[in-house]
């Protein structure tokens, strides 16, 4: 199948009352296997490939990406590809020429008012361009072998409130929060 369109997929789902996987990329392995397991279960999948995964790839997003959309081609299940976890305005820019029908800015590091400026000028770039941009509010924690946050401490969720006049000022197409979980968690004592 030619390679489907994240926003597409999403809007399906939803309309559904579903949900679409999506998957981390790091090789030609892992979406190779991601695709036949999607095509195993007879659903669709989003292969996301992170700015980690493209510093992994000295820093050249293209070839992952086009290996990754040639998987996406000859599955027999719709198949989008996304760039996650972009703190980097300029591999950001590179995004729509790689194939990528979406991204996901993550200016969340940055103080609330500094992540709303730099997130609503990535979405005017990105809806240009036709790009779908999901964006992060709040903290996950436990990336780039930082601990894992304190799921149970004050802040540690995103406010439903903030998030939604976030949205409205931004634009973005979804939001990725902070609701009790962490990457790489190594207990089961969060309380979603």
């Amino acid at each position: 199948m030619p390679l489907a369109a994240t926003g597409d997929l999403i809007a399906e789902a939803a309309a559904q009352h579903g949900a679409v996987a999506a998957f981390n990329v790091i090789t030609l392995e892992h979406a190779e296997a991601i695709a036949e397991g999607a095509e195993a279960a007879g659903s669709p999948v989003i292969l996301q490939i992170s700015e980690n995964a493209v510093a992994y790839h000295r820093g050249r997003p293209r070839p992952i990406a086009r290996a990754a959309a040639e998987v996406a081609d000859q599955a027999a299940v719709p198949v989008s590809l996304h760039l996650d976890h972009v703190q980097s305005t300029e591999l950001l820019h590179r995004a729509a020429d790689c194939g990528f029908s979406s991204a996901m800015f993550d200016a969340a590091r940055l103080p609330y008012a500094e992540n709303l400026a730099a997130t609503r000028a990535a979405v005017g770039w990105a809806h240009e361009r036709g790009l779908w941009l999901e964006a992060e509010l709040g903290q996950v924690g436990g990336k780039n072998g930082e601990p894992p946050l304190n799921a149970h401490a004050p802040g540690a969720r995103t406010d439903p409130e903030e998030a939604r006049s976030f949205v409205v000022a931004t634009g973005v197409d979804a939001l990725a929060v902070a609701v009790g979980t962490s990457h790489a968690m190594t207990s089961r004592d969060a309380v979603i």
